[in-house]
């Protein structure tokens, strides 16, 4: 039987996959009405591929909140993850505004935010977490690097930016919103940081 700190990363991960496949649906219906280079269509198929889990973590932690469910690590990741939520939003629109070409080498950043800006969050919000358990930042930096969590989610951070501006150098341009969608999910590794933690918990 599985223990409730398994049962919360396995929701986050089934959170993950939910916003993967409303993504791409919805980029497949804007493509098919011409839709193709829509920045609105743009802003809501990056935030479900990038951020879809966020939308429905947070519903997990109204909920988790609803049942006065004591601290755990994956709550605090959850709410990480809710905070980080905007800043995408207006990374992308303000780039828009001051005229960067989106589909090119130079707007690489935009997805890596929309897929990982929360993930940001929820790094930041599980090192505060253990610094509330520890007192001391250097011994909640040390708990932070032991944690495979965390090791999978500063992985992630510093590796997806390299991979997506390589992949624009390399020709690949969000000329179509199914391009925009599977883009941002290549970009969304958030899933990786729970499915390890997930493991952990089953190997105990």
């Amino acid at each position: 039987m599985l223990s409730e700190k398994q049962k919360e990363f396995g929701e986050l991960i089934k959170f993950t996959l939910s916003g993967y496949v409303g993504g791409l649906f919805l980029g497949f219906l804007l493509d098919q009405f011409g839709f193709q280079r829509s920045g609105v269509g743009q802003w809501i198929v990056r935030t479900l591929s990038g951020e879809g889990e966020s939308l429905f973590e947070g519903i997990y932690v109204l909920r988790q909140r609803r049942r006065q469910a004591q601290s755990s690590l994956a709550l605090a990741y959850g709410w990480g993850k809710i905070i980080g939520l905007i800043f995408p939003w207006l990374i992308d629109w303000l780039s828009r505004f001051m005229g960067v070409n989106i589909y090119g080498w130079q707007g690489f950043y935009i997805p890596y935010f929309y897929a990982l800006s929360d993930q940001i969050g929820a790094s930041i919000s599980g090192l505060v977490f253990y610094y509330h358990q520890e007192r001391f930042w250097s011994r909640a930096l040390k708990s932070y690097f032991r944690n495979p969590v965390m090791l999978a989610s500063l992985l992630i951070i510093l590796l997806v930016p390299m991979g997506l501006f390589t992949a624009r150098l390399a020709g690949f341009a969000p000329t179509t919103q199914v391009f925009t969608a599977l883009e941002t999910i290549a970009a969304n590794l958030c899933w990786l940081p729970p499915l390890v933690g997930w493991l952990k918990e089953k190997r105990g």
